[in-house]
């Protein structure tokens, strides 16, 4: 019972999200599935079950899970090297079973580390990614598959240099439609008596609005109509008969196929890490700050790749377009993907015919303004004002996602990450004064809480450039852990190079729990219980004489 509570609670403003999801996923499906060299209707079922089945086991309130463009290419040479696609849809349930067994074994934690700074990269990179590639279908150039988003295109060109053939393509009906979309959308949100409508979504009156137009141009003949290539495209199936033949089954004879499982298996994994990010990425896009749990997500995701590959649907993940149109569209719980997936059901069986109504240059305008509330300024400089350490794998990871590819993008904005972290840990993160006393140098190094084989460099280099005849106070009293390594470093230098330098050493605060020879101080015994800023592992720094240390040193 409270299942039904949860989800029907905010059903005025997920049904508007829903359809706003719905009207932006129907030509994504349809264009990915072209792009994949499959069926036409496997991307509608794809689309349909990650909606229905998905939405409903997902714990995620915010992600909408259908057919991703990330796997078109896998998908495409899937198909032809199995050589058929219902060997391929055999492929699919293995790797559903795989994403299964995954979640079980709780390997959805990996989201955890992905750093934030690379997921809000990610989304600003498909942010601009929609833009650059929905511009063409706002002009009326729709050479383009719906959700391409490769910056190099098979056909040679690549993303800009499409965005200048635009010129060539140009088609005033397809602009005027556009801009009277973006219009009705931007006015939506902003003029105080629209608001009042709110259960009625803008981007479903533009779409309205849109077909109205092309229709009204149509009827009078003018040179403003839009022709078929520029609308929406389903299969109309004309009979009962010709319906099921759309639906094709596994062949599960390809089970024995080595082939089928490395097929399956890339796609378990690949499917996984982009769902996992899309996750990660909804979970920011949620104004309620919820957090999903992402081992039943890929638990989600497995059950529906095996039930979308037994109705002859293409491999299915979260997607990031459609979850952040959802969002966008104030959806309030998981209810909003459910009504989307219901909607693609429902309008593919009932009203084929009007959705084939509907003008590529509306849908352009709506993921327009999705791409412009992803890759806002606003986010550019936020990181831009938190320093390098944050905008670089930010930057990164956004013009790596736009010029290469979503998983390449976020690979390099860790890698950059780790690298900052590593050299965050190895730089001399202390400070080192010189001053001269009477009786020599007194230095005193205080180590941090966590001292790890990370700081090992940049205390060896420390204890290196030490001065002769110094002396020198290595203070541990705040320390809760440190590294054998470190330990054995700090012993070394102690019994030998000290001796040959004429380095007085005193060891001061060190623990039982560190287990160091005799001559380390053995006072107190400590548990680790916190660690510390990775910044500032070791600090190094030279103070007025130590009177006691002195006083000790004179008496030896």
């Amino acid at each position: 019972m409270s299942k039904k509570i949860n989800l029907f609670a905010n059903l005025k403003s997920d049904f508007a999200s829903g359809l706003v999801v719905f009207l932006v996923a129907l030509p994504l499906c349809l264009g990915i599935a072209m792009a994949s060299g499959a069926p036409l209707f496997s991307g509608i079922i794809s689309g349909i079950i990650g909606g229905i089945v998905v939405g409903y086991l997902s714990t995620s309130h915010i992600s909408v899970s259908g057919p991703a463009a990330g796997l078109t290419a896998i998908v495409l040479t899937a198909i032809t090297d199995l050589g058929a696609f219902d060997i391929f849809l055999t492929a699919v349930f293995i790797a559903g079973l795989v994403q299964l067994i995954l979640g079980f074994v709780k390997a959805g934690s990996i989201s955890n580390y992905f750093p934030t700074n690379v997921i809000e990269g990610m989304l600003a990179g498909i942010g601009i990614i929609i833009i650059l590639k929905q511009l063409p279908h706002a002009f009326g150039y729709d050479n383009d598959f719906e959700g391409d988003q490769a910056f190099s295109q098979m056909d040679g060109s690549n993303t800009f240099s499409t965005l200048f053939s635009i010129f060539d393509y140009i088609q005033i009906g397809s602009i005027v439609i556009t801009l009277v979309s973006m219009v009705i959308l931007i006015s939506w949100d902003k003029v105080p008596f629209l608001k009042k409508l709110k259960l009625v979504p803008g981007a479903l009156i533009a779409v309205a609005l849109g077909v109205i137009l092309n229709e009204i141009f149509i009827a009078s003949g003018s040179a403003l109509a839009i022709g078929k290539e520029h609308l929406v495209s389903l299969p109309v199936p004309s009979s009962f008969e010709e319906f099921k033949a759309i639906i094709v089954t596994p062949n599960f004879s390809g089970v024995m196929n080595p082939k089928v499982w490395v097929v399956a298996l890339t796609i378990a994994i690949v499917a996984s890490i982009e769902t996992l990010l899309s996750i990660e990425a909804a979970d920011r896009m949620d104004v309620q700050k919820r957090y999903t749990d992402t081992n039943k997500e890929l638990k989600a995701q497995g059950i529906g790749n095996m039930v979308s590959s037994l109705l002859g649907g293409l491999p299915l993940t979260s997607v990031i377009v459609r979850s952040s149109a959802n969002s966008n569209s104030g959806a309030k719980s998981k209810m909003s993907t459910i009504i989307h997936g219901s909607l693609l059901l429902v309008s593919v069986l009932a009203i084929p015919v009007i959705l084939n109504k509907i003008p590529l240059a509306t849908l352009a305008a709506i993921l327009i303004l999705v791409g412009y509330k992803l890759a806002k300024p606003a986010t550019f400089k936020h990181f831009w004002e938190k320093g390098k350490y944050q905008f670089v794998p930010f930057i990164a990871t956004l013009l790596a996602v736009v010029f290469l590819d979503l998983l390449k993008g976020v690979t390099l904005g860790i890698i950059i990450s780790i690298i900052f972290v590593l050299k965050g840990n190895l730089k001399r993160a202390y400070f080192f004064r010189k001053e001269q006393y009477a009786d020599g140098d007194v230095i005193h190094i205080d180590l941090a809480q966590e001292v790890s084989f990370l700081n090992k460099a940049a205390i060896k280099q420390t204890l290196n450039h030490l001065p002769e005849n110094s002396k020198v106070i290595i203070d541990a009293k705040d320390t809760v852990y440190i590294a054998h390594d470190i330990l054995d470093l700090i012993n070394e230098f102690k019994t030998t190079r000290a001796l040959d330098n004429n380095i007085k050493v005193k060891l001061k605060g060190f623990k039982k729990a560190y287990h160091l020879e005799n001559s380390i101080d053995t006072q107190n015994h400590v548990t680790i219980e916190h660690y510390y800023d990775a910044a500032k592992r070791v600090m190094v720094k030279k103070e007025v004489t130590d009177e006691e240390f002195l006083k000790q040193e004179n008496r030896n």
